[in-house]
């Protein structure tokens, strides 16, 4: 098959001399074609320089000490939250709030806003497409309160269905929580019709933003969602660190969820008066490093311009989803009209973790499994699939390598 070449402006060459592992070899021989980007990305030079940096010249702990080291922590350290604010376009510096990842931003809107608007009664609506971590921690909510998930169905190209999605709405729903871009699928959401649908009956909406805070540009004012996460390590950033977006006039009025150091302003055996947002959501020795490693790797995208990684991203998505539908035995999971940077399938009657396996040994990392999506593969009946998903480091000859490790697959198993 042919495929047109279609020519970016983006130097993938040159982004990646800035990722030191892709220089490597697999078992010593086969080059390292990376394709499990939405578990985890690689880490440019600037990220991991910027960490070695802070432990070798100002390691201090912030928000506590007064000599000079300490300064420069505490400097970096709020550096990076204004560089997220930045990056997301918040309105207020205070509307950034540090957690490990976004299962624990979900956690922390579910503990906090959760425990004190959601009643007996009330209805929380996620999509049928969503990760375990936007289901779990709000199911835990309803057993407790007495509340109701109800899921907003998807069709068979994987994407929601908007007049569902518009009958479900009703004056006992308090909150949508729904994934901008499917880890499992790769649909990307009409996230911005869906906030405009629920708040012209006033319900809030959480946005999962794992799997598009690195592929997209992401404007939560324009977006106008009300709390936003995402995790830093599929930001090309550290694992540890992520960031929960919260409008400010909400998290005001929302209660700390863990007691300690820095969430208070004093403590008496009397009682305690907390902290200022965002602290008072951060408890005790922040992840330092981890902040100071995600503010590098903004600073890294944005100089390459996301916009510019969107585009370059669609047209590899573009040229993959062509070569991939050349491979007979290959049944996509996931056809939407608007996808990001995600193939997840399956191999004839192969079972997925073989195709991995093998793949492995020609050097293709993929993942393989239910992606922590279990509901997703239940609702297109497979056991699991193969998952290739992308970077803005990865090229059209590594996804012909792919195409060729899976002719490969088929040639062995059959």
């Amino acid at each position: 098959m042919t495929v047109e070449r279609k020519h970016s402006s983006f130097d993938v060459a040159r982004v990646r001399e800035d990722f030191p592992i892709l220089k490597q070899l697999v078992y010593g021989k086969k080059p390292l074609v990376y394709l499990d980007n939405a578990n985890t990305t690689q880490k440019p030079n600037a990220v991991i320089d910027a960490i070695h940096t802070y432990y070798t010249s100002y390691n201090s702990n912030v928000h506590r000490a007064s000599h000079y080291l300490g300064s420069l922590a505490d400097h970096a350290y709020e550096e990076g939250r204004r560089k997220v604010q930045g990056f997301l376009n918040a309105r207020y510096f205070e509307e950034i709030v540090y957690v490990r990842n976004a299962t624990e931003g979900i956690n922390l809107v579910v503990q906090t806003w959760g425990r004190k608007n959601i009643q007996a009664g009330d209805e929380i609506l996620v999509s049928a497409m969503e990760h375990h971590a936007n289901i779990v921690p709000w199911q835990m909510l309803c057993q407790e309160k007495g509340a109701h998930l109800r899921v907003i169905p998807i069709d068979d190209n994987g994407e929601i269905v908007l007049e569902e999605y518009a009958k479900l709405l009703n004056p006992r729903v308090k909150l949508v929580g729904i994934v901008h871009i499917s880890n499992a699928l790769g649909t990307m959401n009409p996230v911005e019709k869906m906030i405009e649908m629920a708040h012209a009956q006033g319900i809030p909406v959480l946005l999962d933003g794992a799997q598009s805070a690195y592929h997209i540009p992401v404007d939560v004012q324009e977006l106008d969602c009300d709390f936003f996460v995402f995790s830093g390590h599929k930001l090309y950033g550290p694992t540890g660190i992520g960031v929960l977006y919260g409008k400010r006039e909400l998290l005001e009025e929302m209660p700390p969820w863990m007691g300690g150091g820095d969430m208070i302003l004093t403590v008496s055996f009397d009682g305690t008066t907390y902290n200022d947002i965002p602290y008072r959501f951060e408890a005790g020795t922040p992840h330092i490093e981890g902040v100071i490693g995600l503010g590098a790797a903004i600073d890294y995208l944005q100089a390459l311009g996301m916009e510019s990684i969107a585009e370059y991203e669609a047209e590899l998505m573009e040229y993959g989803t062509q070569v991939l539908a050349d491979i007979p035995q290959l049944r996509m999971i996931g056809t939407a009209k608007n996808k990001a940077s995600v193939f997840s399938f399956v191999l004839g009657d192969i079972h997925p973790q073989d195709t991995g396996m093998i793949l492995d040994r020609e050097g293709i990392a993929v993942r393989t499994g239910q992606h922590c999506a279990h509901p997703v593969m239940q609702r297109f009946k497979v056991p699991a699939t193969v998952r290739a998903s992308l970077a803005c480091y990865n090229t059209r000859e590594e996804i012909d390598a792919l195409t060729q490790g899976l002719r490969k697959v088929i040639t062995f198993m059959g």
